[in-house]
């Protein structure tokens, strides 16, 4: 048996003019743990709801495993994380992912990303973005995305903005478990999606698929 034939998700990939996007393997760890490692964020500023790049190096890199250990066994037809490795040129940069409860009631999705430092800045973002937007609305049928970031996130607002989203109210987050900070909620539907000038190409969705992410 392949690993593929016990775990359907194993054989979905997403391909971009420059990005591949496939699900976290045990072998992704160690590169992924030293792109993040490698700086994410200024650490004057906090970006995530939770503060996991402040810890010491060796507890980001068993944290980042056991994050996605427990995603991987938490997934159900009704509640489901997908963590997709962000490759390029052969090479782990950073991690997207999306997120959906009751999808096959709700069809909605979130999500969330990071992506090393030394890759933001030359486009990217909005890549690894669009691809998983397009495989949601495109193929699994969802009908809203839903993300979210502090409102000095210029990056990833301008992400959202670019691709269609559009301000859907806004909530208080703590920070570093003292700082009261505002999150911006952001909304796209999928009929103001503004799609890239590339095509995404998909492997590995079938009806196996389908059925693990209740779609």
């Amino acid at each position: 048996m392949h690993l593929v034939d016990a775990w359907p998700l194993f054989g979905l990939t997403l391909r971009t003019p420059r990005l591949e996007l496939r699900l976290v393997r045990d072998d992704d760890l160690d590169a992924l743990a030293d792109a993040a490692l490698s700086g994410i964020h200024d650490p004057a500023v906090m970006p995530f709801a939770f503060p996991w790049t402040d810890q010491a190096p060796d507890v980001i890199s068993r944290e980042l495993a056991r994050h996605v250990w427990r995603e991987r066994v938490g997934t159900t037809p009704d509640d489901w994380t997908l963590l997709f490795a962000v490759i390029e040129d052969g090479v782990p940069v950073g991690v997207q992912d999306v997120r959906a409860t009751r999808f096959a009631t709700l069809r909605t999705v979130s999500t969330g990303s990071w992506l090393t430092a030394s890759r933001q800045g030359v486009g990217l973002g909005i890549e690894m973005r669009a691809a998983v937007l397009a495989f949601c609305f495109d193929h699994l049928g969802a009908e809203v995305a839903e993300s979210g970031a502090i409102d000095w996130n210029a990056a990833s607002l301008g992400v959202s903005r670019r691709l269609g989203y559009v301000e859907n109210g806004e909530k208080r987050v703590v920070s570093r478990a003292k700082h009261v900070e505002r999150e911006v909620l952001l909304r796209l539907e999928r009929d103001r999606f503004v799609r890239p000038d590339w095509t995404l190409e998909v492997d590995g969705f079938d009806d196996a698929v389908r059925a693990q992410l209740g779609a």
